[in-house]
């Protein structure tokens, strides 16, 4: 099969969606599929993948606030590009501009909207958090339930990352078709990449003894992943153990978030590390990570920490915590930084024996990312079979 993917959000500097679909394009190369990319760009052109794939991005406009990001402007130079391509499946995640110009284009594919997040989680209650109740704005934002669903009705099928997402939007009377659950480069990631020598260089950079406690924040710099609270957490918990926390990432509330930790011997920010060897031994060279957004869909960062035999620290709800395995796991009430800093106590309160052969345990049962094209891919061939009036296939 061939795909298009129409994705706004990829980015060569972007974060979870740049590395799922480099990952995707290898993955389905390897299975005899091809995967293409049609992304926003500082000008047209095409970057060919080894192995099999592209990259085609069309001259877009910047988002004002996040440049590392564009915006579709031109429904015509896609529906061109996909015209030429006359692909098998086309993709996109987006309910803005891109939904409207692939459900709009003329072509036989199969059109699939795959829901990769949340919006009202993301925006309207993290802007009125304090102003009114969860269930207030849930309830104030049926509009945009009933937006969605309009524009999904030009779509053959209607897909989630994990069942995070779907219970959430099928709760809102959104309509989803399935869940095809995201997964990891395991291979990548491995508890035996632990170096102590590098944990104790990165404890010194905290200012703490070798018998401090290192937890890891990775992801984008955005207001959704709740950066200053999990800050907040960290120094309560701080009063009472000896913990570091080092923030790896970018994004527009860096400045925000340097001004927040300036002074703290014990909290730093790092820039992002690109280089996959090198940050797999970082994640593994931790003693757990800690995230803050219940608004994650599926936890692709706490995915890998998990691969890496990290114990997790995260909210109650969202994508985070079908992840989290119990047994390696503390999970907190989302937004409170009080009960977040008494998960982090929690978790460092076990018997670090136990824990660490627990979460190596857990690495190996983290689900990889060529399981989810596998049966992605088998769920476009029995849709597109249906579509073409064909029985789809038997699975034993």
């Amino acid at each position: 099969m061939r795909i298009v993917d129409v994705n706004e959000f990829y980015s060569p500097t972007g974060g979870g969606v740049r590395t799922y679909i480099d990952r995707k394009m290898a993955i389905m190369a390897d299975l005899g599929h091809e995967l293409i990319c049609i992304a926003c760009g500082k000008e047209d052109r095409v970057e060919e993948r080894v192995g099999g794939g592209k990259i085609i991005y069309v001259k877009s406009p910047g988002l004002p606030f996040d440049k590392n990001y564009g915006l579709f402007s031109k429904a015509e130079p896609i529906w061109r590009w996909l015209d030429e391509l006359d692909p098998d499946v086309v993709e996109t995640s987006s309910v803005w501009r891109p939904a409207w110009i692939v459900g709009r284009w003329q072509g036989r594919a199969l059109k699939s909207f795959f829901m990769h997040n949340d919006n009202i989680a993301a925006y309207p209650m993290r802007w009125l958090e304090g102003l009114a109740s969860p269930e207030r704005i849930e309830a104030g934002c049926f509009i945009y339930a009933r937006y969605t669903n309009r524009l999904l009705r030009f779509y053959d099928t209607v897909v989630t990352n994990g069942p995070a997402l779907e219970k959430r939007l099928k709760k809102r009377g959104v309509r989803i078709d399935t869940a095809m659950t995201l997964g990891i480069e395991r291979s990548h990631f491995s508890p035996d990449l632990r170096d102590e020598r590098l944990r104790a260089a990165m404890l010194r950079q905290l200012d703490l003894p070798a018998n401090g406690h290192l937890l890891l924040g990775m992801g984008r710099h955005h207001g959704e992943k709740r950066w200053p609270m999990v800050v907040d957490a960290v120094e309560r918990a701080g009063e009472r153990l000896p913990i570091g926390l080092m923030l790896l990432g970018t994004g527009p509330e860096s400045k925000r978030i340097e001004a927040r930790i300036a002074g703290s011997p014990h909290i730093k920010m790092f820039r992002p590390v690109y280089n996959r060897p090198e940050l797999a031994r970082i994640i593994a060279s931790c003693d757990a990570l800690i995230h803050g957004s219940e608004a994650e869909p599926f936890g692709l960062v706490p995915s890998e920490a998990m691969a890496s035999g990290l114990p997790l620290i995260v909210p109650d709800t969202g994508g985070c915590a079908e992840i989290a395995d119990p047994l390696t796991s503390e999970t907190f009430r989302p937004r409170d930084a009080a009960d977040a800093a008494r998960a982090i106590e929690r978790l460092f309160a076990r018997e670090p024996a136990i824990l660490r052969k627990a979460a190596v345990v857990a690495a190996g049962r983290v689900r990889t990312d060529r399981e989810h094209a596998v049966d992605l891919m088998d769920y476009y061939a029995d849709r597109i079979a249906e579509k073409a009036g064909r029985a789809p296939r038997l699975v034993a």
